[in-house]
């Protein structure tokens, strides 16, 4: 029970697939214009790959190791068709919100990814909550994102702009929030300094439009990236082990230290067990050459 918990600590914060690894960019950032969105296909595909790693694991000993990556593609595939006629059928507007995306699960990188760095290594619990982990990981940083997104971009969350909850716009209620927080009749003049600061910019606060359009996706990324990037020189400034915490891939296979990606195809202890081979054997024939010549001398 112990590993079935580490699994989930791993991918909601110490691996968070979106946060931390960076992977999964492209529905990440297609399909989080609204906090609804974002929550769909995070669990869409924490159902896809919670089970395709329990099912990976179950027959990790029966899928041959050269056919593997095809193997794991099918099985990925059939639960993606089932997922995605239950979603037309019971949430036909998800559905139609979420398009073609759906359907791009199946080579989603973090589905592969885990199946090939753990389901094809592990037994079947571990691998079924290291999946729900990701998933869970990956559900709530694009919910995050698209909760972000959407209330700049249509002063909205989930949908909801406040009057049909609260009784009034959020705008508003944001004020009143921040006047219960910092009193605006404190006898501090650096509270009664942020009521009026923050009160000021939430009563004239207007959508910004961009933010749930395509390029809002990428100032998301690029705000990302730079936290990304600003926590991984911190760390590293510290002493700390920040390899983990990375984004894109070198495509240089051979010398990758990464043996569970995905992407890794080539098995390179069997290419340089190759490639020394030749070797040996210009070796062996130098040898066999200075032997002789040895011979001819005397």
């Amino acid at each position: 029970m112990k590993t079935c918990l580490e699994r989930l600590y791993n991918g909601l914060i110490k691996e968070n697939p979106t946060f931390v690894l960076t992977l999964g960019m492209c529905p990440t950032l297609a399909v989080t214009t609204s906090a609804f969105n974002g929550l769909g296909m995070g669990l869409s595909t924490m159902v896809v790959l919670a089970l395709s790693n329990l099912l990976i694991s179950a027959l990790r000993k029966v899928i041959p190791d050269k056919v593997r990556i095809p193997a794991y593609i099918v099985i990925v595939a059939s639960l993606v068709t089932v997922v995605g006629l239950l979603m037309e059928a019971y949430v036909p507007g998800l559905y139609a919100s979420l398009g073609i995306y759906i359907d791009l699960i199946v080579v989603n990188c973090i589905i592969l990814g885990r199946a090939e760095a753990y389901a094809s290594k592990n037994k079947m619990l571990p691998s079924l909550f290291d999946g729900i982990g990701m998933g869970l990981g990956f559900t709530v940083a694009l919910t995050l994102i698209g909760m972000v997104r959407e209330f700049f971009g249509n002063a909205s969350i989930f949908g909801f702009t406040g009057p049909e909850v609260y009784g009034t716009t959020i705008p508003v209620l944001l004020v009143e929030i921040v006047n219960k927080i910092f009193n605006p009749d404190s006898a501090s003049a650096f509270v009664r300094g942020l009521n009026s600061f923050f009160a000021g910019e939430f009563s004239s606060y207007s959508p910004i439009g961009i933010l749930i359009m395509a390029p809002g996706a990428f100032f998301v990324l690029a705000i990302l990236t730079a936290i990304q990037n600003a926590i991984k020189m911190k760390g590293e400034a510290k002493g700390k082990d920040m390899s983990k915490i990375q984004s894109g891939c070198s495509s240089d296979c051979l010398n990758c230290s990464d043996s569970g990606c995905s992407h890794r195809l080539i098995q390179p202890d069997k290419v340089v067990k190759k490639a020394k081979e030749p070797v040996k054997e210009v070796k062996e024939a130098e040898t066999v050459a200075t032997e002789e010549a040895g011979k001819e001398e005397k």
